[in-house]
């Protein structure tokens, strides 16, 4: 049925009073009057197109503030009349401001000839699309006869109350081919609109969507095409998700965090680009997020990037460089708008994390709602958070047409009193029909048997300006111990200091407040607080929160209180039973939804009632990493895993990403055998150190020296064998140390005499004819009084790697010996600190947590001896910082975070209160829970004295 035909109120020639409404209570003919109002007083030029038609013609309206926009006049007393402007489009009043001010224009001065023409109405049979309901109507003009040539053409397409009959996409292109057919006097009499075609077209592109979905599929099924677009596999719902998006044309995907709705938003560019040849996707997110989707896109695609950034005047060059994927933040989009559309034109937008235009008064809403695509994608997990008007803002980004205009929407959802105020909302069922088309929405529970164990997102966290002023303080410092590095092996107290502001750089990245406690400023902690609104709001979840500092995981507490989200504290300060009871709290009351840990809740605790692990912070060693994660994701765990990375952009943490990575790999490829690396090179012990360091810093580290060349290796292998065929009951040892002129050829005899002297001293010049190695001889008696000033730390082992060519039975049963001694010392000497430490944990336990600090640094000090006796080192004294990098921990008998706690423990004048007493204290339990677990493995056994050896020789 035709909608009721609302008389327009007597027009008047002065500017009428706005209408007084109260708050959202507006009725129809409240909100056709403000358009007359802004119609009337705002500066609109109007330009007739037609001019013979004096009334009933076609106009442009142009005004400063906005586009110039075509507007037909058909009707001077209903509100039939049509605008291509963005507003007539959706609000379903038959007006807007441009339609009044060209009535307004041609009827002034001429009010006579107005109500003339008003009564007798258009001349023209008017085809148009009427957008108070969207069907498509006809007009006939007064007097017309009922077997004219127009009425028996038109009349089959229409009924008897003028409404386009069929379905527009099949009779409006028959309509237009019977008029196109028609006489040129029939075809003058009628007018077609052009929002007629514009309907088609939209109708028609519907229809294309659908049916190419549908064809889509059926080629997959028949295998003629693929799901597989991108490198990795999706999982069904994903590939689902990719489907949604790339056939909706402009879709909402709002799956629950973590389903990896970012990788369905790349395959469904990806899948676009493969079947209709889009070339641009601009992917507006927020600043944070701008580098995981760099790493995304690289790890799902080929397809190259480019990451906006810099002053304006870079932005507006790079929106013209070759790409695939642009990507900017929310905030470039205001100064930008008009240039992206003008130089990118993108065929593709995807907005992800849209909450930033969900309040659709902002200038930043704005600003992306006037970036112009064919295809559209907005991501977000909670597309609702406050109020249901933040789905209006969504919903108009992608069609202004699904809701119409805000006060529409307010009078079809919102309950309002007496005064205009929400007071409830109505109609919801409504609401979710009207979204439905557009938007795919799933939970974890929807999909569960197609998750992973577990998920990975990490989120990359800019600096805040303070935060970074005092990171570059430390990387500067840190850049000049490392350009001397590269001349020459660092002091001690220069290794030490090294690894001191190498910690301090990795606590900046979480906030300075781990350092001055004056100084709270901490971008992660705003990045959480978004993350934690999201998972509470959606579903049971329960939350572990790592970071390696206890001072970030206070502000994280502060935060939980002011978000009055109960929580459990699981660190180094809280006594064993008080622990016990937080843990027990976590998994027992469905109030408590978060854990706050350092990492000593990252070994031995069962945790499954936790199905998210955040980390604030990375630590050194994968293991490590893994630890935390293992104690949600673990046997019995009934939920897919969620695990949140936290990492500081462009820093030292960021680049930890690609080390953590290759050790990973390293790991993987031996446990599982995936066959994918087949050999690595083990550059020497300073190499190695140099290159890490260079690459955590963000240059590149000197060369090492290159490797030997084959031809020599030949010669050492030769001069070997000649030397055991001809001295073989003679000599203990044989070793070569250094490359080239440099080469030092080690030989250890049962006594030195100059006849056999002068023949080593022959064979090394025969084999070694250009550069002849040094010839070092000594005697049995007196290596073996080397090796016990060695063992006393008299003397030191040469950092020049030693490559052994012999060794005799007599010699590796001497070593054997001396190796099991060094192992039942150690033994001996970690069950003294072991001792200390248990004396350290019954002060603590009695509440005397500072006075324990004393006995746990005499602890630490003497396990760390005990180790390095074990491997040959000097074991007197304080062990240096950078002994303990090199080699504890690269051999895995401590963990990285010893470091830490030894640099903290040796600075005991300035511990601070109970809680970081408590801290150092747990910290302390994490080293010899370690270390101890060390002892037992196989490589430290007595009959693995070899390796022991091996790892004696190998440079550090």
């Amino acid at each position: 049925m035709a909608p009721s035909k609302k008389k327009r109120p007597r027009r008047r020639n002065t500017t009428q009073a706005k209408p007084r409404v109260q708050g959202w209570l507006t009725s129809d003919t409240d909100e056709i009057e403000r358009r007359r109002l802004r119609g009337r007083s705002e500066a609109i030029q109007i330009e007739a197109l037609e001019p013979k038609y004096e009334f009933f013609g076609s106009f442009l309206a142009r005004s400063a503030s906005s586009r110039s926009c075509h507007v037909e006049i058909r009707s001077l007393t209903e509100e039939s009349n049509s605008c291509d402007c963005p507003d007539h489009r959706v609000n379903k009043l038959g007006t807007c401001k441009h339609v009044e001010a060209t009535l307004h224009r041609i009827q002034k001065r001429r009010k006579r000839r107005f109500l003339e023409a008003a009564a007798q109405g258009s001349p023209r049979i008017e085809i148009y699309l009427d957008r108070r309901d969207d069907r498509i109507r006809i007009q006939w003009p007064r007097g017309v006869r009922t077997r004219s040539r127009a009425k028996e053409l038109l009349s089959a397409f229409f009924s008897e109350d003028g409404v386009l009959l069929a379905d527009p996409i099949g009779a409006v292109p028959a309509l237009q081919r019977a008029i196109a057919k028609a006489s040129s006097r029939v075809r003058a009499k009628i007018r077609l609109s052009r929002e007629v075609n514009d309907r088609l077209e939209e109708l028609q592109r519907r229809a294309a969507q659908a049916q190419a979905r549908q064809a889509f599929e059926t080629d997959v099924a028949a295998g003629k095409r693929s799901l597989d677009v991108v490198n990795m596999p999706l999982y069904p719902y994903q590939q689902e998700g990719m489907l949604h998006l790339a056939f909706a044309g402009r879709a909402l995907l709002a799956d629950e965090m973590g389903l990896g709705k970012t990788v369905q938003a790349v395959a469904a560019c990806e899948l676009l680009r493969r079947l209709y040849g889009i070339r641009r996707v601009l992917v507006v997110a927020p600043a944070s997020l701008k580098a995981e989707w760099e790493e995304q896109i690289a790890k799902f695609t080929g397809l190259p990037s480019l990451i906006i950034q810099g002053p304006r005047a870079a932005r507006l060059r790079q929106y013209a460089e070759p790409a695939f994927f642009y990507l900017a933040n929310y905030e470039q989009i205001r100064p930008d708008g008009p240039e992206i559309n003008e130089r990118l034109a993108p065929d593709v937008i995807v907005l992800d994390e849209a909450q930033r235009i969900k309040n659709w008064q902002t200038k930043t809403a704005d600003a992306v709602k006037r970036l112009a695509s064919r295809y559209a994608f907005v991501l977000t997990g909670t597309p609702i958070e406050n109020r249901i008007d933040e789905i209006y803002s969504i919903a108009q980004f992608l069609d202004p047409a699904i809701f119409g205009p805000l006060f529409r929407f307010n009078r079809d959802f919102y309950q309002l009193d007496e005064r205009g105020r929400p007071i409830g909302y109505k109609n919801l069922d409504e609401l979710h029909r009207r979204l439905h088309p557009i938007m795919l929405r799933r939970r974890k529970e929807d999909v569960e048997g197609q998750l992973p164990a577990r998920t990975v997102n990490t989120y990359f966290v800019g600096m805040h300006s303070e935060q970074a002023e005092r990171y570059e303080e430390y990387k500067v410092r840190v850049a000049r111990l490392t350009a001397l590095a590269q001349r020459r092996p660092l002091k001690k107290e220069e290794m030490e200091r090294l690894q001191k502001w190498l910690a301090c750089m990795r606590m900046l990245c979480d906030t300075p407040y781990i350092l001055d406690q004056d100084c709270r400023v901490s971008p992660k902690l705003e990045e959480l607080e978004n993350i934690l609104n999201e998972l509470l709001e959606d579903g049971d979840h329960k939350i572990i929160v790592f970071s390696e500092w206890q001072r970030m995981l206070e502000l994280v507490r502060e935060m939980a209180g002011e978000m009055d989200i109960e929580y459990a504290w699981h660190t180094g300060s809280v006594p064993q039973p008080k622990r016990r009871a937080e843990i027990r709290r976590f998994k027992g009351d469905p109030e408590c939804r978060l854990l706050l840990s350092t990492d000593s809740g990252s070994v031995g605790l069962n945790l499954q009632a936790a199905d998210v692990v955040i980390n604030l912070d990375l630590p050194w060693n994968p293991a490590k990493l893994e630890q935390r994660i293992a104690r949600a994701w673990r046997k019995h765990q009934k939920r897919p895993v969620q695990v949140i990375n936290l990492v500081c952009e462009h820093s030292i943490e960021h680049r930890m990403l690609h080390l953590l990575e290759q050790k990973r790999s390293l790991s993987q490829e031996v446990v599982d055998g995936s066959g994918a690396v087949k050999e690595m090179a083990l550059p020497s012990g300073r190499a190695a150190f140099l290159e890490q360091l260079g690459k955590l810093m963000g240059h590149t580290a000197a060369a090492p020296a290159p490797v030997e060349p084959k031809r020599t290796a030949e010669r050492l292998e030769q001069f070997k064998e000649d030397a055991i065929a001809r001295w073989h009951e003679r000599l203990d040892l044989l070793e070569a140390y250094g490359s080239g002129a440099e080469r030092t050829v080690l030989a250890v005899v049962d006594r030195k005499d100059e006849p056999l002297e002068t023949s080593l001293k022959q064979a090394v010049a025969e084999h070694f004819p250009a550069r002849t190695p040094c010839l070092e001889l000594l005697d049995r008696t007196t290596f073996d009084t080397i090796q016990r000033l060695i063992e006393a730390g008299v003397l030191s082992v040469s950092p020049n790697a030693a490559g052994i060519l012999h060794r005799s039975p007599a010699v590796k049963a001497r070593q054997a010996s001396l190796l099991e001694q060094r192992l039942a010392e150690a033994r001996k000497r970690f069950g003294e600190a072991e001792r200390k430490q248990q004396m350290a944990r019954v002060l603590a336990d009695g509440d005397f947590a500072v006075e324990a600090i004393l006995p746990l640094k005499e602890a630490v000090e003497t396990a760390l001896q005990s180790l390095a006796g074990l491997l040959g080192e000097p074991n007197g004294g304080e062990i240096p910082l950078g002994l303990i990098e090199s080699r504890l921990v690269r051999e895995n008998l401590v963990p990285a975070e010893t470091i830490s706690l030894v640099a903290q423990l040796r600075e005991s004048d300035s511990i601070g209160g109970e809680d970081r007493a408590r801290s150092l204290l747990d910290q302390g339990d994490m080293l010899f829970q370690h270390t101890a677990e060390a002892f037992d493995r196989k490589t430290l056994g007595s009959d693995h004295a070899e390796v022991l050896f091996h790892n004696e020789q190998a440079v550090v």
